[in-house]
């Protein structure tokens, strides 16, 4: 099966009907090179503190650099890009009311690295949630171009069908070539890679994922975007970062500096409303 590219111009529909055939697709050139340019620059003083990874999963000449909901306006806009939360939103709505953000990450493949070894997303949950649910929708942004010699993406079109012990062949193996602004959407459950780096300049890829939303986040999204930050975001990025109720009953809270009893529970009826006043007025320390 081969790894499909869309044109600029598709939409949800297009997007999802890819990712039922095979998990996996490309869509080109969705950001301006003024966009990216402009991520970039945001994001390199973080990455060049970054130290490289501590073993060959993670890449020991790979940098990741989370938090940047914090850290990037940029990304906070990309996190709502319409083509990718909407598609998110559909994907993922047979298994949940809302959906929320599982990671921001930047990863900055550098030469010499070799590839990773292949795996399924879904492992950040173990083997604890049944295969007919599909936990996550993921998406790598390419801010540099990604090709063959700089470690593009491998994956497995159709892999998210198959029975979680069968291995590729190595004819079944795609790379996600695309140039700069485009994005690669993938599901959980399919199978992928990061590629080997044998070109003379790293690779820089932006990794936004999505959840349902009744699933801890892989990045703790409290502690990397903390309520002082938060308060000021557009509602639906406070949302997705978890800033909201998941279901009826969860995600509400105690007020911990209330002392007069009058809001000992907090019921988080603010869906999409931002973040309660408890927090908005008077933060957590």
């Amino acid at each position: 099966m081969m790894l499909k590219t869309l044109g600029p111009e598709a939409e949800v529909k297009d997007v999802l009907a890819a990712l039922e055939e095979a998990g996996a697709v490309i869509v080109r050139d969705v950001l301006d090179t003024q966009t990216v340019d402009q991520f970039n620059e945001e994001v390199m003083p973080y990455i060049e503190r970054t130290p490289m990874g501590r073993d060959d999963f993670a890449g020991r000449s790979t940098k990741r650099t989370g938090a940047l909901a914090a850290r990037s306006a940029t990304c906070r806009d990309l996190i709502v890009n319409e083509l990718v939360l909407n598609t998110a939103e559909a994907f993922l709505q047979p298994f949940t009311s809302k959906i929320t953000l599982h990671l921001t990450q930047t990863i900055e493949i550098h030469p010499g690295n070799a590839a990773q070894q292949i795996h399924r997303d879904r492992y950040a949950w173990g083997t604890y949630l049944p295969t007919s649910v599909e936990p996550q929708l993921n998406t790598i942004w390419a801010m540099t171009d990604f090709t063959e010699e700089n470690g593009a993406t491998h994956c497995v079109p159709g892999s998210h069908r198959w029975p979680w012990e069968q291995k590729p062949k190595p004819e079944q193996i795609c790379q996600a070539e695309m140039s700069k602004g485009s994005v690669f959407f993938y599901t959980g459950s399919v199978l992928h890679n990061g590629g080997a780096n044998r070109s003379s300049a790293p690779r820089l890829g932006l990794n936004l994922t999505y959840c349902l939303g009744w699933l801890r986040q892989e990045e703790n999204q409290y502690l990397s975007c903390p309520p002082h930050l938060a308060k000021n975001f557009d509602p639906k990025v406070q949302a997705l970062l978890g800033y909201t109720q998941g279901e009826y009953a969860l995600g509400y809270f105690s007020d911990p500096l209330d002392e007069t009893g009058q809001r000992e529970i907090v019921a988080p009826e603010y869906v999409l409303g931002g973040i309660p006043e408890a927090i908005t007025l008077g933060g957590l320390p």
